[in-house]
């Protein structure tokens, strides 16, 4: 399975942003589907995750009511939603997929995209 994140750009804070994450090569029906964001100088941190067949949802506990992970069923594609945006939202945000016990855990996840770059000024 292939990932492509896109969407991310400058933003002003307060502003929103959809980021899009792109499967191709293989059939993600039954993964997981997350987003980790890392900025500079830190730890590449889970944001969301949602699962294919379900819908179901996670969120990391700082960012619950601001960021939004949805999907599209008619194609192979998931979204994160991110609305008033802070200067400490600035990173490189991946997606990712796979099979996981754990949904918060990056080590558990088969595939990764490139990373899309979001830059939240004050």
């Amino acid at each position: 399975v292939q990932l492509q994140a896109f969407g991310g750009g400058l933003v002003q804070a307060g502003g929103s942003l959809r980021l899009t994450c792109s499967a191709s090569g293989g059939s993600i029906s039954r993964y997981y589907m997350a987003w980790f964001r890392q900025a500079p100088g830190e730890e590449r941190r889970f944001v969301a995750a949602i699962r294919w067949s379900t819908g179901t949802t996670w969120y990391a506990d700082s960012l619950k009511g601001r960021f939004t992970s949805s999907r599209d069923m008619t194609k192979p594609t998931v979204y994160l939603q991110m609305n008033s945006l802070k200067p400490e939202d600035t990173a490189v945000y991946y997606c990712a997929a796979g099979s996981v016990g754990s949904v918060t855990t990056e080590r558990e996840y088969h595939y990764w995209g490139q990373g899309t770059e979001v830059t939240v000024s004050s």
